[in-house]
Protein backbone atom coordinates (compact mmCIF):
# COMPACT_ATOMS: atom_id res chain seq x y z
CA UNK A 1 0.00 0.00 0.00
CA UNK A 2 1.38 3.58 -0.74
CA UNK A 3 2.51 5.19 2.36
CA UNK A 4 2.46 8.93 3.19
CA UNK A 5 3.88 11.23 5.72
CA UNK A 6 3.27 12.68 9.12
CA UNK A 7 5.93 14.91 8.38
CA UNK A 8 5.56 16.41 12.23
CA UNK A 9 5.43 13.27 13.80
CA UNK A 10 8.14 11.48 11.91
CA UNK A 11 6.16 8.22 10.80
CA UNK A 12 4.73 7.30 7.66
CA UNK A 13 1.23 5.05 7.31
CA UNK A 14 -0.62 3.58 4.61
CA UNK A 15 -2.63 6.07 2.93
CA UNK A 16 -6.08 3.89 3.71
CA UNK A 17 -6.66 3.19 7.67
CA UNK A 18 -9.14 1.96 9.58
CA UNK A 19 -11.30 3.75 11.95
CA UNK A 20 -12.65 1.90 15.03
CA UNK A 21 -15.31 3.98 16.00
CA UNK A 22 -17.52 0.82 15.49
CA UNK A 23 -15.71 -1.51 17.52
CA UNK A 24 -16.92 0.53 20.61
CA UNK A 25 -20.43 1.93 20.49
CA UNK A 26 -23.17 3.66 18.17
CA UNK A 27 -22.85 1.23 15.11
CA UNK A 28 -25.11 -1.53 16.48
CA UNK A 29 -23.34 -4.55 17.92
CA UNK A 30 -20.16 -5.40 16.74
CA UNK A 31 -19.10 -8.98 18.81
CA UNK A 32 -15.17 -9.20 20.15
CA UNK A 33 -14.71 -11.77 17.92
CA UNK A 34 -16.18 -9.82 14.59
CA UNK A 35 -14.09 -6.80 15.56
CA UNK A 36 -10.50 -8.71 15.96
CA UNK A 37 -10.86 -10.56 12.82
CA UNK A 38 -12.15 -7.49 11.08
CA UNK A 39 -8.80 -5.89 12.36
CA UNK A 40 -5.97 -8.88 11.24
CA UNK A 41 -7.89 -8.35 7.83
CA UNK A 42 -7.07 -4.68 7.66
CA UNK A 43 -3.49 -4.82 8.92
CA UNK A 44 -3.21 -8.22 6.41
CA UNK A 45 -4.31 -6.32 3.37
CA UNK A 46 -1.82 -3.51 4.68
CA UNK A 47 -3.06 -1.09 6.71
CA UNK A 48 -1.18 0.25 9.19
CA UNK A 49 -3.05 3.21 10.83
CA UNK A 50 -5.34 2.70 13.06
CA UNK A 51 -7.73 5.32 14.99
CA UNK A 52 -10.10 5.05 17.67
CA UNK A 53 -11.00 7.02 20.86
CA UNK A 54 -11.44 7.21 24.71
CA UNK A 55 -15.01 7.50 24.27
CA UNK A 56 -16.24 5.10 21.96
CA UNK A 57 -17.82 2.58 24.29
CA UNK A 58 -16.43 4.26 26.95
CA UNK A 59 -12.53 2.46 26.76
CA UNK A 60 -14.02 -0.65 24.42
CA UNK A 61 -12.68 0.20 21.19
CA UNK A 62 -8.99 0.97 22.64
CA UNK A 63 -9.20 -2.59 24.39
CA UNK A 64 -9.86 -4.11 21.80
CA UNK A 65 -7.20 -2.67 19.72
CA UNK A 66 -5.05 -3.25 22.71
CA UNK A 67 -6.02 -7.09 22.94
CA UNK A 68 -5.04 -7.33 18.99
CA UNK A 69 -1.86 -5.49 19.78
CA UNK A 70 -0.87 -8.38 22.11
CA UNK A 71 -1.78 -11.32 19.41
CA UNK A 72 -0.33 -9.17 16.52
CA UNK A 73 2.78 -7.27 17.75
CA UNK A 74 2.54 -3.06 16.72
CA UNK A 75 5.43 -3.41 14.49
CA UNK A 76 4.89 -0.86 11.66
CA UNK A 77 1.39 -0.11 13.41
CA UNK A 78 0.28 3.76 14.22
CA UNK A 79 -2.50 3.83 16.29
CA UNK A 80 -3.63 7.00 16.99
CA UNK A 81 -6.36 7.82 19.83
CA UNK A 82 -8.04 10.40 21.02
CA UNK A 83 -9.74 12.54 24.03
CA UNK A 84 -11.74 15.02 25.77
CA UNK A 85 -15.18 13.43 25.22
CA UNK A 86 -15.73 12.10 28.27
CA UNK A 87 -16.02 15.38 30.37
CA UNK A 88 -18.89 17.97 29.98
CA UNK A 89 -17.18 20.28 27.07
CA UNK A 90 -16.30 23.30 28.93
CA UNK A 91 -12.85 25.03 28.01
CA UNK A 92 -11.58 24.41 31.36
CA UNK A 93 -11.36 20.44 31.28
CA UNK A 94 -8.57 20.86 28.96
CA UNK A 95 -6.05 21.09 31.54
CA UNK A 96 -2.38 18.93 32.02
CA UNK A 97 -3.73 17.40 35.01
CA UNK A 98 -6.76 15.90 33.01
CA UNK A 99 -4.50 15.30 30.19
CA UNK A 100 -2.26 13.04 32.31
CA UNK A 101 -5.04 11.06 33.39
CA UNK A 102 -6.85 10.75 30.12
CA UNK A 103 -4.09 9.57 28.02
CA UNK A 104 -2.69 7.12 31.20
CA UNK A 105 -6.00 5.55 30.61
CA UNK A 106 -5.91 5.22 27.20
CA UNK A 107 -2.32 3.95 27.43
CA UNK A 108 -3.39 1.04 30.06
CA UNK A 109 -6.23 0.68 27.82
CA UNK A 110 -4.20 -0.08 24.39
CA UNK A 111 -1.43 -2.06 26.45
CA UNK A 112 1.35 0.52 25.86
CA UNK A 113 4.11 3.13 27.45
CA UNK A 114 3.55 5.68 24.61
CA UNK A 115 0.78 6.76 22.61
CA UNK A 116 1.86 6.74 18.80
CA UNK A 117 -0.45 9.84 18.36
CA UNK A 118 -2.98 11.41 20.57
CA UNK A 119 -5.56 13.82 19.37
CA UNK A 120 -7.80 16.21 21.08
CA UNK A 121 -11.67 15.19 19.96
CA UNK A 122 -13.32 18.04 18.63
CA UNK A 123 -12.69 20.50 21.84
CA UNK A 124 -14.62 23.55 22.35
CA UNK A 125 -13.29 26.43 19.83
CA UNK A 126 -11.87 28.28 22.74
CA UNK A 127 -9.46 25.75 23.46
CA UNK A 128 -7.48 26.09 19.64
CA UNK A 129 -6.70 29.54 21.23
CA UNK A 130 -5.70 28.62 24.76
CA UNK A 131 -1.30 28.47 24.73
CA UNK A 132 -1.69 26.76 27.44
CA UNK A 133 -3.53 24.08 26.35
CA UNK A 134 -0.50 23.26 23.57
CA UNK A 135 1.73 23.47 26.33
CA UNK A 136 -0.17 21.22 28.28
CA UNK A 137 0.35 18.93 24.37
CA UNK A 138 3.88 19.57 24.70
CA UNK A 139 4.46 18.81 28.25
CA UNK A 140 2.90 15.30 27.31
CA UNK A 141 5.72 14.58 24.42
CA UNK A 142 8.38 15.68 26.86
CA UNK A 143 6.99 13.15 29.51
CA UNK A 144 6.68 10.43 26.40
CA UNK A 145 3.36 9.80 27.59
CA UNK A 146 3.02 10.31 23.67
CA UNK A 147 4.84 10.09 20.98
CA UNK A 148 2.84 13.81 19.21
CA UNK A 149 -0.50 15.60 19.13
CA UNK A 150 -3.00 16.23 16.83
CA UNK A 151 -6.62 17.76 17.02
CA UNK A 152 -9.83 16.87 15.10
CA UNK A 153 -12.35 19.57 14.23
CA UNK A 154 -15.36 19.78 13.02
CA UNK A 155 -14.57 23.00 11.07
CA UNK A 156 -12.38 24.65 8.66
CA UNK A 157 -11.68 27.95 10.61
CA UNK A 158 -10.73 25.17 13.58
CA UNK A 159 -8.74 23.28 11.19
CA UNK A 160 -6.55 26.48 10.26
CA UNK A 161 -5.65 27.53 14.01
CA UNK A 162 -4.77 23.99 14.84
CA UNK A 163 -2.45 23.86 11.82
CA UNK A 164 -0.48 26.86 13.17
CA UNK A 165 0.35 25.97 16.00
CA UNK A 166 3.93 24.43 15.40
CA UNK A 167 3.44 21.26 17.52
CA UNK A 168 0.44 20.03 16.20
CA UNK A 169 1.09 17.22 14.03
CA UNK A 170 -2.27 16.07 12.47
CA UNK A 171 -5.59 17.47 11.76
CA UNK A 172 -8.46 15.01 11.91
CA UNK A 173 -11.85 16.53 9.59
CA UNK A 174 -14.62 15.58 7.57
CA UNK A 175 -14.19 14.86 4.26
CA UNK A 176 -15.55 13.23 1.66
CA UNK A 177 -17.80 13.65 -1.53
CA UNK A 178 -20.69 15.52 0.21
CA UNK A 179 -17.86 17.52 2.33
CA UNK A 180 -15.37 19.27 0.11
CA UNK A 181 -15.37 22.39 1.64
CA UNK A 182 -11.46 21.68 3.37
CA UNK A 183 -10.47 21.36 -0.17
CA UNK A 184 -10.54 25.47 -0.23
CA UNK A 185 -7.93 26.11 2.39
CA UNK A 186 -7.12 23.49 4.77
CA UNK A 187 -5.30 20.51 3.07
CA UNK A 188 -3.12 23.68 1.15
CA UNK A 189 -2.51 25.08 4.76
CA UNK A 190 -1.85 21.61 6.02
CA UNK A 191 0.10 20.24 2.99
CA UNK A 192 2.40 23.65 3.34
CA UNK A 193 2.86 23.53 7.04
CA UNK A 194 3.79 19.72 7.08
CA UNK A 195 0.54 18.60 9.11
CA UNK A 196 -0.98 15.82 8.59
CA UNK A 197 -4.42 15.14 7.04
CA UNK A 198 -6.48 12.32 8.79
CA UNK A 199 -10.06 12.20 6.74
CA UNK A 200 -12.99 10.66 8.47
CA UNK A 201 -16.09 10.11 8.03
CA UNK A 202 -15.13 9.59 4.22
CA UNK A 203 -18.34 7.55 3.53
CA UNK A 204 -20.69 10.13 4.98
CA UNK A 205 -21.63 7.61 8.01
CA UNK A 206 -21.90 4.74 5.15
CA UNK A 207 -24.24 7.07 2.48
CA UNK A 208 -21.31 6.89 0.05
CA UNK A 209 -21.40 3.34 -0.01
CA UNK A 210 -24.89 3.20 -1.81
CA UNK A 211 -26.57 0.26 0.22
CA UNK A 212 -29.20 2.80 1.69
CA UNK A 213 -32.40 4.03 0.52
CA UNK A 214 -35.56 5.53 1.59
CA UNK A 215 -36.68 2.11 3.29
CA UNK A 216 -33.19 1.90 5.52
CA UNK A 217 -34.12 1.73 9.02
CA UNK A 218 -31.05 1.40 11.83
CA UNK A 219 -31.08 0.52 15.13
CA UNK A 220 -31.81 1.75 17.88
CA UNK A 221 -28.34 1.92 19.49
CA UNK A 222 -27.00 3.71 16.18
CA UNK A 223 -26.20 7.23 15.66
CA UNK A 224 -27.85 7.35 12.53
CA UNK A 225 -31.24 6.86 14.44
CA UNK A 226 -30.54 8.86 17.65
CA UNK A 227 -28.20 11.74 16.26
CA UNK A 228 -29.97 12.82 12.64
CA UNK A 229 -30.83 16.52 14.06
CA UNK A 230 -27.38 16.78 16.37
CA UNK A 231 -29.21 15.68 19.62
CA UNK A 232 -26.18 13.61 20.93
CA UNK A 233 -23.18 15.47 19.06
CA UNK A 234 -22.53 17.11 16.51
CA UNK A 235 -24.88 16.68 13.13
CA UNK A 236 -22.34 17.19 10.99
CA UNK A 237 -21.05 13.87 12.49
CA UNK A 238 -23.65 11.90 11.27
CA UNK A 239 -24.13 11.46 7.14
CA UNK A 240 -22.14 14.52 7.67
CA UNK A 241 -24.80 16.59 8.26
CA UNK A 242 -26.35 16.17 4.97
CA UNK A 243 -30.27 15.92 4.48
CA UNK A 244 -30.81 11.93 4.35
CA UNK A 245 -32.99 12.25 1.03
CA UNK A 246 -30.77 14.83 -0.42
CA UNK A 247 -27.84 12.58 0.11
CA UNK A 248 -29.56 9.46 -1.26
CA UNK A 249 -30.43 11.85 -4.90
CA UNK A 250 -26.22 12.19 -4.60
CA UNK A 251 -25.51 8.67 -4.44
CA UNK A 252 -27.35 8.19 -7.67
CA UNK A 253 -25.94 11.10 -9.17
CA UNK A 254 -22.73 9.45 -8.52
CA UNK A 255 -23.70 5.92 -8.70
CA UNK A 256 -22.85 5.16 -12.24
CA UNK A 257 -19.21 6.97 -12.08
CA UNK A 258 -18.11 3.70 -9.95
CA UNK A 259 -17.66 0.97 -12.95
CA UNK A 260 -17.85 -2.31 -13.20
CA UNK A 261 -14.47 -3.13 -11.03
CA UNK A 262 -14.89 -0.98 -8.21
CA UNK A 263 -17.45 -0.88 -5.51
CA UNK A 264 -19.41 2.61 -4.82
CA UNK A 265 -17.74 2.24 -1.33
CA UNK A 266 -14.40 2.00 -2.89
CA UNK A 267 -15.01 5.07 -5.57
CA UNK A 268 -15.85 7.34 -2.73
CA UNK A 269 -12.71 6.49 -0.85
CA UNK A 270 -10.20 6.63 -4.07
CA UNK A 271 -11.89 10.04 -4.45
CA UNK A 272 -10.23 11.26 -1.08
CA UNK A 273 -6.72 9.16 -1.60
CA UNK A 274 -6.70 11.49 -5.06
CA UNK A 275 -6.79 14.60 -2.99
CA UNK A 276 -3.51 16.68 -2.51
CA UNK A 277 -2.79 17.08 1.00
CA UNK A 278 -4.44 13.63 2.66
CA UNK A 279 -2.43 11.73 4.70
CA UNK A 280 -4.55 9.02 5.39
CA UNK A 281 -8.61 8.03 5.12
CA UNK A 282 -9.97 5.81 8.11
CA UNK A 283 -12.97 4.23 6.80
CA UNK A 284 -14.61 2.20 9.38
CA UNK A 285 -15.59 -1.69 8.92
CA UNK A 286 -18.20 -4.14 10.66
CA UNK A 287 -16.31 -7.51 9.04
CA UNK A 288 -13.46 -8.42 7.73
CA UNK A 289 -14.65 -8.69 3.84
CA UNK A 290 -15.56 -4.68 3.82
CA UNK A 291 -11.99 -4.03 5.75
CA UNK A 292 -10.45 -5.63 2.79
CA UNK A 293 -12.41 -3.83 0.39
CA UNK A 294 -11.90 -0.27 2.08
CA UNK A 295 -8.34 -1.42 2.24
CA UNK A 296 -7.80 -2.52 -1.53
CA UNK A 297 -8.97 0.77 -2.55
CA UNK A 298 -5.50 2.33 -2.18
CA UNK A 299 -4.51 -0.13 -5.33
CA UNK A 300 -6.78 0.82 -7.75
CA UNK A 301 -6.43 3.80 -10.09
CA UNK A 302 -6.65 7.63 -9.41
CA UNK A 303 -10.42 8.33 -10.41
CA UNK A 304 -9.74 10.25 -14.02
CA UNK A 305 -10.27 13.95 -14.54
CA UNK A 306 -13.98 13.43 -15.84
CA UNK A 307 -15.03 11.62 -12.57
CA UNK A 308 -13.50 14.44 -10.35
CA UNK A 309 -15.37 17.00 -12.10
CA UNK A 310 -18.57 15.03 -11.68
CA UNK A 311 -18.25 14.97 -7.91
CA UNK A 312 -17.70 18.60 -7.92
CA UNK A 313 -20.59 18.81 -9.78
CA UNK A 314 -22.97 16.85 -7.81
CA UNK A 315 -21.71 18.87 -4.66
CA UNK A 316 -21.93 21.91 -5.80
CA UNK A 317 -25.76 21.32 -7.30
CA UNK A 318 -27.25 19.21 -4.47
CA UNK A 319 -25.06 19.55 -1.98
CA UNK A 320 -23.19 22.88 -1.40
CA UNK A 321 -26.17 24.93 -0.30
CA UNK A 322 -26.66 22.90 2.50
CA UNK A 323 -23.18 22.47 4.48
CA UNK A 324 -20.78 24.45 3.06
CA UNK A 325 -21.23 27.42 5.21
CA UNK A 326 -22.16 25.74 8.14
CA UNK A 327 -18.16 23.85 8.91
Amino acid sequence: MEKRSFDRLGRSVGVVGLGAWQLGADWGEVSDPTALALLHAAVDAGVTFLDTADVYGDGRSERLIGRFLRERGDAGLTVATKMGRRVPQTPEAYTLENFRAWTDRSRANLGVETLDLVQLHCPPTPVFADDAVFDALDTLVAEKRVAGYGVSVETCEQALTAIARPGVASVQIILNAVRLKPLDRVLPAAAAAGVGIIARVPLASGLLSGRYDEHTTFPADDHRTYNRHGEAFDVGETFSGVDYDLGLAAVRRLAPLRGPDRTLAQFALRWIVDQPGVTVVIPGARDAEQARLNAATADQPPLTATELAAVRDTYDELIRPQVHHRW
